[in-house]
């Protein structure tokens, strides 16, 4: 067993928090010059082509069968669409209002814990995910009456991953982290190539032959797209989820950062206030979630033990 190393988690999580919104700048800048399709088959192209070798390498487990093997491939069709979603959304709108609308995911993973998965959850919770769904609504509202519709594939995108982070709690004890996402970027690709093949009459699914300089962005947007989900799962190794919870809200404020260098954009007041409420709803839940914890560990070591 993986002995806990708090620091290097936190560090591992920091350097997830820099990458995933790297990778959605650059999703960004490419949205405009290469279609939709060709950019997330390429994106999960190139992740398969990286851990592939790794599974190989470290001889990991990658064959599934049966269960596993459907709810994986309902996984990759999911991560599929959520990828395109977010893709799509940053089409339209500003990187920190796109990033910080997807992250009404934990307050949906809470719901659907409650409602789905039988889990307890207390009223203070609750009432966080009504404030932090509040924040987002904040957030949505001055985009979608600029742009309409594509304000709100960042709420999709949050459904989907909702789903996408429940079946792969459902399959996170049968399969290797790795060799799962090596094995899900080939299924990607053998769903995306024929799409492509015989839809570049639809919109989104045309091909075209990028310059070097997209060849050289959507290398880029593969290769952090793979960074980022390896630097999540080895942060995991090293320390708790309680522990690193807090730490994927700074994704938030880089998205901020990394939008207002490359792009010159920053929410407005609204948006801004939104963004502050929705971390804030966040943080609390994660803090309740720790000390429920805690106070069910008490309990535990207070009981007899059996004669």
């Amino acid at each position: 067993m993986t002995q806990d190393r708090p620091l290097l988690g936190i560090l591992l999580m920091l350097g997830f928090c820099v990458v995933a919104p790297m990778g959605d700048a650059v999703a960004k800048i490419l949205g405009e010059r290469v279609p939709l399709g060709q950019i997330v088959l390429i994106r999960f192209a190139i992740q398969a082509v990286l851990l592939i070798p790794l599974v190989y390498a470290t001889k990991r487990m990658w064959r599934m069968r049966g269960r596993v093997l459907r709810l994986m491939v309902l996984r990759t069709v999911l991560h599929i669409l959520g990828i395109g979603m977010m893709f799509s959304a940053l089409r339209y709108l500003p990187l920190a209002d796109a990033v910080a609308i997807a992250f009404v995911m934990p307050f949906l993973m809470l719901l659907l814990g409650k409602y789905v998965l039988g889990e307890e959850v207390g009223s203070r919770r609750l009432a966080a995910c009504c404030v932090g769904f509040a924040g987002t609504l904040m957030v949505v509202q001055p985009s979608f009456a600029e742009v309409g519709w594509p304000a709100l594939l960042p709420l999709g995108v949050a459904v989907n991953f909702s789903v996408f982070m429940l079946i792969t709690r459902q399959i996170a004890k049968h399969t290797d982290p790795v060799g799962l996402q090596a094995v899900s970027g080939v299924v990607a690709v053998a769903l995306m190539a024929p799409l492509l093949a015989f839809g570049s009459g639809l919109p989104g699914l045309e091909v075209i032959t990028p310059n070097a300089g997209d060849w050289a962005l959507l290398a880029a947007i593969g290769v952090l797209g793979t960074l980022a989900h390896l630097l999540m799962t080895w942060s995991l190794r090293y320390a708790p989820g309680a522990t690193l919870a807090p730490m994927q809200y700074l994704e938030i404020p880089i998205a901020t950062i990394l939008g207002y260098l490359i792009f010159s954009d920053l929410p407005n007041g609204l948006a801004g206030a939104g963004i502050l409420i929705t971390i804030a709803a966040g943080l609390y839940i994660v803090f309740r979630e720790r000390q429920t914890a805690r106070d069910a560990a008490k309990i535990a070591a207070q009981r007899p033990a059996p004669a």
